[in-house]
């Protein structure tokens, strides 16, 4: 009942999580479109009001006309019906937290330890995990307000940070789960940005213009360098997110430096879509994201495997499948922590697993499964494996 009931929480707060991601990164990629698109305003009075600029739209049958006050409106009070962004983002922290509990605290043995990197306890790994996002956090904010007005310098140093942060997860946790602490750090930082800086900045503003005194301009520069430096975090951050449906990816030898790859491709898209909005088309950024990946397809296309020699006897696969895959991929799973087979994947019969050779062979090759080698397979079961599905993966010997 335990298992069935944390499944169940696995899903709804899996759900929860896109849901609000969604509304996060939709808001967020609009306000970085928004100010990076705004014109000079055209009439003399709306300069006077304070305003900064503006952004003519039309949108779902109407036309929209959003206007920015860089400290508010001059000669008028600032309205007290004011829409705050910021659930969404907290929203999807929360529950991105929730299911790194569910999936990878509660479940560390299996997903968040790989006794083959480091020989972990359950409580000593997730002391880790925690540690890992209060610490990326710390050193970013020392960062920024260290390096305050050279931009440059920060986003270069950035950049080491999180290379370096991705490498050291991966001689700490299984790749898997090092992929996805690397998204779990960067999202932190991200909602931390809104909830120590943005929204409290916004707030004191906010209160200085309703107070009728001088307006600190600071904060609200502060406020958009963060969400700046939030909108290049995005397309890493949903990459690492799905990356554990792509083993050949983080089951790499050289996994961490993939991951930097994919970051930096990400990095290169979104800047050409952040300049496009000013204006400033640069097709060499795109071209230069979409290289880096097809780099990747070429470097990482797996050796083929030696089909020749003496056949694999399927019953020496079968042996293979039963001592190894079993405890997990069964009907009844007799793994701890297993109600039902990992993506429904059964691999009982003969016919099940010819089924599924080609994945059976691509995940044991690249080392994801058994998932942290929990069941010991050896490199000369994977190479006999590997050799079977090359030979066909005939099931009769």
């Amino acid at each position: 009942m335990e298992s069935y009931l944390l499944d169940w929480a696995n899903l709804l707060v899996r759900w929860l999580h896109l849901i609000a991601g969604i509304a996060w990164i939709g808001a967020s990629f609009y306000f970085v479109m928004l100010d990076t698109s705004l014109k000079p305003p055209k009439k003399a009075a709306d300069k006077q009001r304070g305003v900064f600029g503006e952004l003519w739209a039309v949108h779902g049958g109407g036309f929209y006309c959003s206007q920015k006050f860089l400290t508010g409106p001059q000669g008028e009070p600032l309205s007290q019906d004011l829409h705050w962004s910021k659930w969404e983002a907290y929203t999807t922290w929360l529950s991105g937290m929730g299911m790194l509990a569910i999936v990878y605290w509660a479940g560390a043995s299996s997903y968040l330890i790989d006794r083959n990197v480091m020989a972990l306890t359950p409580p000593a790994a997730i002391a880790l995990s925690i540690g890992f996002l209060a610490a990326g956090w710390v050193v970013y904010d020392l960062l920024c307000r260290l390096l305050v007005g050279r931009d440059a310098l920060l986003a270069g140093l950035i950049f080491v940070l999180v290379v370096f942060a991705d490498w050291a997860l991966h001689q700490v946790f299984s790749a898997r789960a090092a992929y996805l602490h690397v998204g779990a750090v960067l999202g932190t930082i991200m909602a931390a940005n809104v909830f120590v800086h943005i929204i409290p900045g916004q707030k004191r503003m906010v209160a200085q213009i309703r107070a009728g005194r001088p307006v600190d301009p600071r904060p609200g520069q502060i406020g958009k360098q963060r969400s700046v430096h939030n909108t290049y975090f995005t397309l890493p951050v949903l990459f690492t997110m799905i990356s554990n449906h792509y083993p050949m990816t983080y089951s790499h030898a050289n996994g961490w430096l993939v991951l930097v790859v994919m970051m930096a491709a990400g990095v290169l898209i979104r800047q050409f879509f952040v300049l496009r909005h000013r204006g400033q088309v640069k097709w060499w950024l795109p071209a230069s994201g979409v290289a880096l990946l097809a780099l990747l397809v070429v470097l990482m296309a797996p050796e083929k495997v030696d089909a020749g020699g003496d056949k694999v006897a399927f019953a020496q696969v079968k042996q293979v499948v039963d001592q190894r895959c079993i405890a997990c991929h069964a009907a009844q799973p007799t793994y701890e922590g297993f109600i039902q087979p990992p993506k429904g994947v059964l691999l009982q019969t003969p016919e099940e697993i010819g089924q599924h050779a080609a994945k059976i062979a691509e995940t044991v090759a690249s080392g994801y499964m058994p998932l942290g080698n929990l069941t010991h397979i050896t490199d000369e079961e994977r190479r006999l494996i590997a050799t079977w599905h090359a030979q066909g993966a005939r099931l009769a010997d």
